[in-house]
């Protein structure tokens, strides 16, 4: 083999060595060195080029930022017997990754250890309290009122009223599981609550009753409405008859005077010559009883013929 295949050779085996002993840190990860199985060193935490023994060392790498745990959702009883749908997550990060390695290897099984301590804290908490104070912070007033349901949320002011508070819950789970974590080399930075829900048994019966309530109050503003119509329909007839009655007074007025002057003038009139007045009148009264088919046998001395005995053909 000449020279230059030898130094192809010493080069490579230079890369190689290199590339088994360097080894790099970035900004978001933490190295534990380990010589056959046993931690050497201290672990690297600040970012940059390190080195380490080929072959019978190996690098583990853990994350030194922030990550995420989510919790199983899951059906809990609060202390006044109301089940409720409770999923939670977490916050955690690794303070100190040699402990970590030696008891919880890596991030997969430290999940599995956030899940035998959070879970029962939060199960423990949440058993601990009313429904009410699971959801609410404070007793804060709350800006908006329900349209017909005033009177109801006034009355149960006093019967929800909060001494712990959701954040105070929160916190006291935080508490109760950062100590156990501590020996793993995990800290937990912050637990929070996702979501809160009935049971569906409960959310049946939730829903069943808020549909009755609205009923309710959708019955109390038909039956205002109704007596609201009723009250308007009763002053129209009323408006109604008012002015009918001050009409009629007004027309026959004006028809009795209408009927004085006319029979005024009648008067004055069939006065000057009272017996044409009377034959008028007489005449009016044949046109009425007498038509062709009508007969009618008098005496020559009824005056109900007296005008027509002088014009009686002989």
């Amino acid at each position: 083999m000449n020279v230059k295949n030898w130094l192809s050779v010493m080069i490579i085996a230079v890369v190689a060595l290199v590339y088994s002993t360097a080894y790099v840190v970035d900004e978001t990860e933490q190295v534990v060195v380990t010589q056959f199985g046993r931690v050497v060193g201290s672990p690297r935490q600040e970012p940059g080029l390190y080195f380490k023994l080929p072959v019978i060392q190996h690098t583990n790498y853990f994350p030194k930022n922030l990550l995420l745990w989510n919790g199983e959702p899951g059906q809990i009883p609060t202390l006044d017997k109301t089940y409720l749908w409770v999923d939670v997550f977490a916050r955690w990060k690794i303070v100190d990754p040699v402990t970590f390695f030696q008891t919880v290897t890596n991030t997969r099984s430290g999940l599995n250890r956030l899940d035998d301590i959070i879970d029962p804290a939060v199960r423990n908490f949440i058993t601990s309290y009313r429904l009410i104070e699971t959801v609410r912070l404070s007793n804060r007033e709350l800006d908006t009122l329900e349209i017909g349901m005033e009177d109801a949320q006034k009355e149960q002011t006093g019967v929800y009223m909060i001494t712990t508070g959701r954040e105070k819950i929160i916190e006291g789970i935080l508490k109760q599981a950062q100590p156990k974590l501590e020996k793993f080399g995990i800290e937990l930075v912050d637990v929070k609550i996702k979501r809160i829900n009935y049971v569906q048994e409960v959310r049946e019966s939730v829903y069943g009753r808020m549909i009755a309530e609205r009923k309710q109050i959708a019955e109390k503003f038909r039956s205002e409405g109704q007596g609201e119509a009723r009250k308007i329909l009763g002053e129209k007839e009323r408006d109604l008859q008012q002015i009918t009655s001050q009409a009629y007074k007004a027309a026959q007025e004006i028809k009795g005077k209408a009927d004085a002057e006319a029979t005024e003038i009648y008067a004055k009139a069939y006065g000057i010559d009272p017996e044409f007045y009377s034959f008028t009148k007489t005449l009016d009264l044949y046109r009425e009883t007498l038509d062709k088919k009508s007969t009618l046998i008098l005496s020559t001395d009824s005056d109900f013929l007296k005008y027509l005995k002088g014009y009686a053909r002989p």
